[in-house]
């Protein structure tokens, strides 16, 4: 099986503070890994560095092989590999599908992803697909925000905190339709405070702590006692 995202030593800095310091992963083609961590872990400046928000040093980052740690977004986009931000980031200006159809500007190729798809993954959006984005609910936002990404067609699909502020109910109908996504072939990275429901859909975990990898593993071996100490330290709080 290919690799298609690896991280080699990666250190990512703001200014002069460093935020991630000698960070290893791997994403392999079909497969989908969680990143799980309380806050300030370094887990948004992981998906900041993968997807080229933050630059880094050129060989830190390697996708198919090739060395990206130093591409800008648009090119690293550009290669097929897509961000679902925190927060959503939608356009407030632009309709549900005037914002589905932007993700589709960077990267013009042939793919399972296009508006009738996404509409059939998300139903609640062609309903809506008139209205502005920003005046939907929270959870049918961030069904626009994965379908902007998808209209790329990425072969990587990076999701950063999907679940942060949503209901337990709309979480669960968000992640009902990884699956399908995977489907298509996708690999999926997903940023996760909700260790549950990380290792709920992912095939392997990375715990993170003050910019380092603490812990790794299966989702299925891990033991529950270890992850606490990973995510929280031997001090930490109990987990819930």
């Amino acid at each position: 099986m290919a690799t298609l995202i690896e991280t080699r030593a990666l250190k990512a800095f703001y200014g002069d503070f460093q935020a991630l310091f000698g960070v290893d992963i791997t994403l392999d083609e079909g497969e989908t890994i969680a990143i799980i961590g309380a806050n300030g872990a370094g887990k948004t400046t992981l998906m900041r560095s993968i997807s080229g928000v933050l630059k880094n040093e050129p060989t830190s980052i390697l996708h198919r092989g090739e060395t990206i740690g130093a591409l800008p977004s648009p090119d690293v986009m550009g290669r097929g590999i897509a961000m679902v931000p925190e927060g959503r980031k939608l356009f407030p200006s632009l309709t549900v599908e005037e914002n589905l159809l932007v993700g589709a500007y960077g990267r013009k190729v042939a793919g399972p992803w296009n508006l009738d798809s996404i509409y059939s993954l998300f139903p609640i959006l062609k309903e809506r697909r008139g209205k502005p984005a920003t005046a939907l609910s929270g959870g049918q936002q961030q069904m626009v925000a994965i379908g902007r990404a998808l209209m790329s067609n990425p072969d990587v699909l990076l999701c950063d905190e999907i679940s942060l502020g949503l209901a337990p109910v709309v979480v669960r109908d968000i992640y009902a339709a990884f699956p399908r996504i995977r489907e298509t072939g996708a690999a999926i990275v997903i940023v996760e405070q909700d260790i549950a429901q990380a290792l709920k859909v992912a095939n392997r975990v990375y715990c993170m702590m003050e910019g380092r990898i603490t812990l790794t593993g299966k989702s299925g071996e891990l033991d529950r006692d270890a992850i606490h100490k990973a995510y929280f330290g031997a001090d930490g709080h109990e987990l819930v």
